[in-house]
């Protein structure tokens, strides 16, 4: 496994690559969850890219990132266990000049749900995925549908911009208690983790209740309210493929989505229907 740290050695690198490739952009302190959008790009591709990048510019002030988990020694050993043809392990200062120019979320889809409680976010990450898949010029690239936002509005940027690259969408995986894995779950205590059992509980519960042929939204968000006292409610939605919100589930085209904190811990879950 070869590693590069700046963007002009990574494109001379791949400037004559012939093999199909497949990119993963990570922002490190990997889990199984990485595991996975690593496995299925090696399934699809012939030659595989992993990026680790803390990307400053998705963090608004106040929030975590000096103390987001670093794993750089682990991280690598992973990379290498699975395979990995090349790491990009940029720094800041290689992504970024001190006059930037910037992509700026949709006016609606990137100030909904995750981008209202935490608006400029979205700004953040179009603008570095859109600089590393330029950097690195990839066949495919891969995301995960635990963030569904961040995964709907990568694909409308795509769309919208005509870049030649294919998005795929990756299964959330989940612990074997059923917390949707996180770079993030290391913060809670375990009083705090069996908290966050009612995340992923909720979501069970309003699956139980689509396949009964309950589908109203109001009567689903209510009751996995009920099911998420007393944390930290940013957001119980439920919305369509577009990231429109609906009075009823349609089967095959719903996302229900929750975003809660438990302690100073943001966790993010969903389910596809």
């Amino acid at each position: 496994m070869k590693i590069i740290s700046t963007p002009l050695e990574l494109k001379e690198q791949l400037k004559d690559e012939k093999r199909s490739i497949g990119f993963v952009p990570t922002m490190g302190a990997l889990h199984e969850g990485h595991i996975a959008l690593i496995k299925k790009a090696k399934e699809q591709n012939e030659f595989v890219v992993v990026s680790i990048f803390l990307n400053p510019t998705q963090f608004l002030k106040g929030e975590d990132l000096d103390k987001y988990p670093k794993k750089d020694e682990a991280d690598k050993k992973i990379c290498k266990l699975c395979g990995v043809d090349l790491l990009f392990f940029p720094q800041a200062n290689d992504i970024y000049g001190s006059d930037e120019v910037s992509l700026l979320a949709p006016k609606v889809r990137g100030y909904v749900l995750e981008g209202e409680s935490r608006p400029s976010h979205f700004n953040g990450v179009l603008t570095v995925v859109m600089k590393l898949l330029n950097i690195v010029s990839p066949k495919r690239a891969y995301f995960g549908k635990k963030d569904a936002q961040q995964l709907n509005l990568i694909s409308l940027m795509v769309k919208q911009l005509f870049m030649n690259v294919e998005i795929v969408a990756v299964d959330t995986v989940r612990e074997k208690d059923g917390l949707a894995l996180s770079s993030r779950n290391v913060y809670l205590s375990a009083s705090q983790r069996q908290e966050a059992l009612k995340i992923p509980t909720s979501l069970r519960s309003a699956t139980a209740m689509v396949m009964k042929g309950l589908l109203d939204s109001e009567l689903i968000i209510a009751n996995m309210r009920e099911i998420l006292y007393p944390l930290d409610i940013s957001y119980v939605a439920i919305v369509n493929r577009e990231f429109t919100q609906v009075d009823k589930v349609e089967i095959g085209n719903s996302i229900i989505l929750v975003e809660a904190s438990v302690g100073e811990t943001r966790l993010l879950d969903n389910i596809w229907l």
